[in-house]
């Protein structure tokens, strides 16, 4: 079987909060536009909707390597530590609109009490669509890969402390809107 990966890259960066408070799922599914927008610079948009069948779906607009990508990830995994959309994305390209697939595989590890390791995992796949555009414009898989890979790599660890961050803050707001509630 072909690999049909286009680029992965994994970073992790450390929560100030104790696992125990993190809730992925609950992070994704009420981040609100102007949070997702604080986590990157070529973060446009992000909304929650349902998939077809019903399953969670986030929304998000971002802006990789000059390509504006609407990704709509659908909630494959949803635990409290662990949290795997998948996406047939959407790049708008000069050439025009093509799909690429995309998992974004995000987890969470404890440390110790008081902290824990989020890695922030992206996967994105050719898709037959992506294969043929690039054979009519006479491109070779291996040389859009290696355009690709550093743009891809850059992004996900520029944003990925900053999303550790967010859902830090989610996870202390959680903590203390419980303390408030027990008080």
């Amino acid at each position: 079987m072909q690999d049909n990966t286009l680029v992965k890259s994994s970073f992790s960066s450390t929560i100030h909060a104790p696992i125990e408070q993190v809730d992925l799922p609950a992070w994704c599914f009420g981040l609100s536009e102007a949070e997702y927008q604080s986590c990157s610079p070529a973060h446009v948009s992000a909304a929650v909707s349902a998939a077809p069948d019903g399953r969670r779906m986030s929304i998000n607009v971002e802006v990789i390597g000059g390509s504006p990508m609407v990704q709509h990830y659908v909630e494959e995994t949803g635990e409290p530590h662990h949290l795997r959309l998948v996406s047939n994305s959407d790049v708008f390209t000069p050439t025009g609109r093509i799909k690429v697939g995309v998992i974004w595989d995000l987890s969470v590890k404890k440390t110790d009490a008081n902290t824990c390791e989020f890695t922030n995992e992206v996967h994105t796949s050719f898709t037959p669509e992506l294969l043929d555009s690039l054979a009519k414009q006479g491109i070779p898989q291996d040389v859009f890969q290696a355009a690709r890979k550093p743009v891809s790599e850059a992004h996900n660890r520029q944003e990925t402390p900053f999303f550790a961050k967010s859902i830090e803050r989610h996870a202390l707001k959680k903590a203390s809107s419980a303390h408030a509630a027990k008080g």
